[in-house]
């Protein structure tokens, strides 16, 4: 799956390197050649920006550290989630709510306090909402989870087995701590 990743990115990157690349023959090799992964990123980070840009270079370092970052690395914690209440009412100023907040997945919970499911801002795009329809109805019970501590190598993998890309965030006691999103990691290696 990381090669994948990375073939896809060399791909977008390609392009953009053309017009850095000297149509003289090619320098000896530096003198310095680095020895490690946290050297060669090192390197790269030191990189004049007149040969690779701040972003690129930031990019092509998010790339190679992917192996060691978790989804806990990622995660959007759960003080900075919105959730919603299972027996809410969808009317106009918790859906204006929901949607400023940029999020396009919202846990739901129960009256426990219970994680119940999932609601999807594209299932109240193609539905017409009533003044009195509650949470409950949009909710999908199909609900996806993560550890702090999975890989990233991991996460990809189950995005790809479960089709889905929004993940509740588990710490080892079992407790919800955040969510991880497709996006997230997306904004990891793009931006």
């Amino acid at each position: 799956m990381f090669e994948r990743l990375m073939q896809k990115f060399v791909k977008f990157l390609d392009p953009k390197l053309d017009k850095y690349r000297s149509k003289k023959p090619a320098a000896p090799a530096p003198k310095y050649t680095p020895k490690t992964l946290a050297d060669f990123i090192d390197v790269l980070r030191r990189t004049p920006k007149t040969i690779l840009n701040s972003r690129d270079r930031d990019r092509i370092a998010a790339i190679m550290s992917f192996d060691d970052r978790t989804v806990g690395n990622l995660m959007v914690p759960k003080s900075k989630m919105i959730f919603v209440n299972d027996k809410e009412i969808l009317g106009p100023l918790v859906l204006d709510k929901l949607y400023k907040s940029g999020f396009t997945n919202f846990p739901v919970t129960d009256s426990k306090g219970k994680v119940a499911g999932v609601i999807h801002t594209e299932a109240l795009n193609t539905l017409e909402i009533k003044k009195t329809d509650r949470a409950e109805k949009y909710l999908d019970k199909n609900v996806q989870f993560l550890h702090l501590t999975d890989s990233l190598n991991f996460a990809v993998e189950e995005i790809e087995r479960t089709n889905s890309y929004y993940f509740l965030v588990l710490d080892s006691n079992e407790t919800m701590v955040g969510c991880f999103t497709i996006q997230t990691l997306l904004d990891y290696l793009l931006n």
